[in-house]
């Protein structure tokens, strides 16, 4: 007696045109737009009050808090860091690079009705006493989705996965 084989499940696709897709892209281009402009007080806001702001160094790692990484803030500690970009004391914000940044390749990881998880690509170009550099990452975003609709969405984890996290990478005057 054989016994029937059913294959696993697999989730479909969700579409970027999905609406909810859609406003957490949108999130993601207005959060790209503030940091190029340099407007680090509306890019904190952006975020929930329990949100996360990571850069780690192992690219595979999820465990942020048990890891060594470039940065980990919580709301806390982006709000020292913005602080110190704003207030001008610090020599990375007095000497701060002019940034522009491009963010494609948007995947919806999972959706439902308040969150979205996305994936996307960064690339970065930072131009700063005649020299441009170029910083590429892959970026996840936890996208909250307000009921009140796209203007109340805010970021819950941002986490910034740098092509060359494992090797030496120049000091940023600027938030990526």
């Amino acid at each position: 007696m054989t016994e029937a084989t059913t294959a696993p499940a697999v989730a479909e696709p969700v579409s970027t045109t999905d609406a909810r897709v859609a406003r957490a892209i949108d999130l993601v281009w207005r959060e790209a737009e503030l940091l190029d402009r340099a407007d680090y007080v509306g890019w904190n806001e952006l975020f929930t009050g329990d949100g996360f702001y990571v850069v780690p160094i192992d690219p595979d790692t999820d465990d942020f808090e048990n890891t060594l990484n470039m940065v980990y803030d919580d709301a806390r500690m982006r709000e020292l860091r913005v602080g110190r970009m704003t207030e001008g004391y610090a020599i990375a914000a007095v000497d701060a690079a002019r940034t522009v940044r491009t963010v494609s390749r948007f995947v919806p990881e999972s959706v439902s009705d308040t969150e979205v998880v996305l994936r996307s690509a960064q690339v970065l170009i930072a131009y700063k006493r005649r020299r441009h550099d170029i910083w590429a990452a892959d970026l996840t975003h936890r996208v909250r989705l307000a009921a009140d609709g796209p203007a109340g969405d805010r970021i819950a984890l941002k986490i910034v996965r740098l092509v060359d996290s494992e090797d030496a990478v120049p000091a940023a005057g600027f938030l990526l």
